[in-house]
């Protein structure tokens, strides 16, 4: 990503007056869930516990996931979903999903969860006014994959993305299966002609799983101003998603299971689709909830990087991943004008552009977060990187995850005080902005232009020099 070889790690900038102020969870792959609060300091490690993603609820209770199926055998499959309480303690697993036989294990039950699943109670995991999942929930939104044939579709074993409710006990109430609906989101002839010989294949089981659209996250609209002023498609049960190959984001009926409102994956079909611009990559859609600032409006990370099917061309050979923009944005737009309400990108001043500082660019994971005083809590997940950005672009709040050379981010959320009783308010320390110029490792001499010894173009010796050079070219 262009980072130099040594950087600052851990709050970079913290300003305590214009940060929503709280905890911060997220996940380092494989090693475990970390909470820190807003000076970086880690205040909770569950070890182990990994999340696809980590959610937390009042009370300090998390959520996420007991392990992983081997990689050689499934494609980030999760075994269950689990909460366990502020010490680790199990007080919830749903594993009841699939009987698999894996040849390292043998005949097991697991989730098959991956990317995203939501509690009863929070249309979209992350902390919102009035709108709280509680320990006794009952119904839960799990987002899976499942093994399928549809040689319509493709020859090839296909790695679909199923949605399911389940209750407490286990019970699945609910079920949609994406690939049943393949034919309602208007893919062109070379689109489908691309997917059927090779939907994003990848190396896992003993064929390979075709994992065709890569769903990365399934969110309740929840209550909106839309839906009360008649308009169906958002109505609060319905589930937003996107596909991060496909390059496309969508809302389903709860009801129906039709496909109701839906962005891309064609972004030049009208004059409102070019201006709000082409979505690659994208991760983390979700309508932002009611009692937030943009409350209704559609907020996405629009990774970049590469993404989806279309005629081979310059930029992919073959079609698979045919678009490409080496640059990030999170934008939140209006549902039904397409209309950018606001947004953060590679171009905003305190991002890093153009040239120096930091370039705003995380081609896979990541996340952001509306928060309650108006602020953007912003997860670059392959960078490390977190921040908040006020609606201004005032860079108020920087983390920088000192592991990110051996692990990525998924995504962040920021965690109100009050909701983990088992601590203190941490002590807020004021971070400012450091002067690049100025900073340098320890036994660096300073590099300014008043400590070199100055020559001046003109100067009776320079002008010698340059006599002696011209003589020697004649």
């Amino acid at each position: 990503m262009g980072r130099p070889t040594v950087f600052p790690t851990g709050t970079t900038v913290y300003d305590p007056e214009k940060c929503q102020n709280g905890y911060t969870l997220f996940e380092g792959t494989e090693k475990g869930i970390l909470l820190i609060d807003m000076n970086g300091k880690a205040v909770r490690f569950w070890k182990d516990f990994q999340g696809f993603p980590c959610k937390m609820i009042r009370g300090g209770h998390l959520f996420g996931s007991l392990g992983a199926r081997d990689p050689q055998a499934a494609y980030q499959d999760m075994t269950d979903v689990t909460e366990v309480d502020w010490d680790g303690n199990i007080e919830w697993t749903f594993n009841h999903n699939q009987l698999v036989d894996d040849d390292d294990i043998g005949e097991q039950w697991v989730a098959r969860q991956h990317h995203d699943f939501q509690i009863e109670g929070n249309p979209v995991g992350y902390p919102v006014p009035g709108q709280e999942s509680t320990n006794d929930f009952s119904k839960m939104l799990v987002l899976t994959h499942n093994n399928v044939r549809k040689p319509k579709i493709s020859p090839q074993l296909l790695l679909e993305d199923r949605l399911i409710e389940v209750d407490r006990e286990g019970t699945v109430l609910w079920e949609w299966n994406m690939l049943d609906h393949f034919n309602e989101f208007g893919f062109t002839e070379a689109q489908k002609n691309v997917m059927f010989r090779d939907p994003n294949t990848q190396e896992a089981g003993a064929e390979g799983e075709g994992d065709i659209f890569h769903v990365n996250c399934a969110s309740y609209v929840g209550p909106n101003h839309w839906y009360d002023e008649g308009d169906k498609r958002f109505a609060p049960d319905n589930i937003i998603m996107d596909s991060r190959e496909a390059n496309m984001l969508w809302i389903l009926d709860h009801e129906t299971g039709k496909i109701v409102w839906q962005v891309g994956p064609d972004f030049t079909q009208t004059r409102e689709l070019r201006l709000l611009g082409a979505i690659i990559g994208p991760h983390h859609t979700h309508m932002i909830p009611r009692g937030l600032p943009g409350e209704g409006n559609i907020m996405v990370y629009d990774n970049g990087g590469w993404g989806g099917y279309g005629s081979p061309s310059q930029v992919s050979k073959i079609g698979l991943k045919s678009e490409r923009r080496d640059g990030s944005r999170v934008i939140e737009f209006d549902p039904i004008t397409l209309k950018i309400v606001w947004e953060c990108k590679d171009g905003n001043e305190t991002v890093g552009f153009p040239f120096s500082a930091h370039h705003f660019y995380s081609p896979l994971t990541s996340d952001a977060q509306r928060l309650p005083n108006g602020n953007t809590l912003i997860c670059e997940g392959t960078t490390g990187r977190i921040m908040e950005m006020t609606s201004e672009y005032e860079l108020v709040w920087e983390y920088v995850y000192p592991d990110v050379a051996a692990d990525v981010l998924y995504r962040a959320y920021r965690i109100p005080y009050d909701w983990i009783p088992q601590l203190d308010a941490p002590e807020e320390v004021a971070i400012p902005t450091c002067d690049n110029t100025a900073f340098r490792m320890p036994g660096a001499q300073a590099t300014g232009y008043d400590e070199a010894e100055v020559v001046v173009p003109g100067t009776k010796g320079f002008a010698s020099d340059m006599a002696h050079c011209v003589d020697k070219i004649n």
